[in-house]
């Protein structure tokens, strides 16, 4: 299916989680400081009407808070997602792309707040806000090279 991404667009490698890797894969791609997270919509992702089931947006939309506030602040530490709200606005249908793209509104000395939206082949899907806390100690393998798998042979 990698044929078939958006310009740009690379599986995402994270560390193991054996949840994410079961829903995955995962894709991303830069722009500027953010990172765009993406999926494309299969039908094992689907609920019985053939759209992307809420909970896998929930998931992504989880996904997007943690990596997206990592991404834009550039602290590699692991991120806990502390609070996250999703309203569905439109369905995504099997096969669509769904990309996300989240703002860093602010960052405090222990907390990200951050709001987010996903669309399907461009139409609107999900918007989402939440809060994201940085834990533990700097990870340099983490972060945009890590995931991207730039500067790797």
């Amino acid at each position: 299916m990698s044929a078939n991404l958006p310009a740009g667009f690379a599986p995402l490698r994270l560390r193991p989680n054996p949840y994410i890797d079961a829903c995955g894969p995962l894709y991303g791609r830069r722009d500027g400081d953010r990172l765009l997270l993406g999926l494309r919509v299969e039908r094992r992702h689907c609920n019985p009407a053939g759209t992307c089931h809420g909970g896998m947006l929930g998931t992504l939309a989880d996904m997007l808070l943690v990596l997206g506030a990592s991404a834009q602040t550039g602290d590699t530490r692991y991120m806990l997602t502390v609070s996250l709200s999703c309203d569905f606005v439109g369905p995504a249908p099997e096969g669509s792309w769904l990309e996300g793209r989240l703002d860093v509104l602010r960052r405090t000395r222990s907390l990200v707040f951050c709001q987010g939206r996903f669309d399907a082949d461009g139409a609107p899907v999900l918007r989402c806000s939440g809060i994201a806390r940085p834990s533990g100690e700097p990870d340099p393998s983490a972060g945009f090279a890590s995931w991207l798998g730039e500067g790797m042979g």
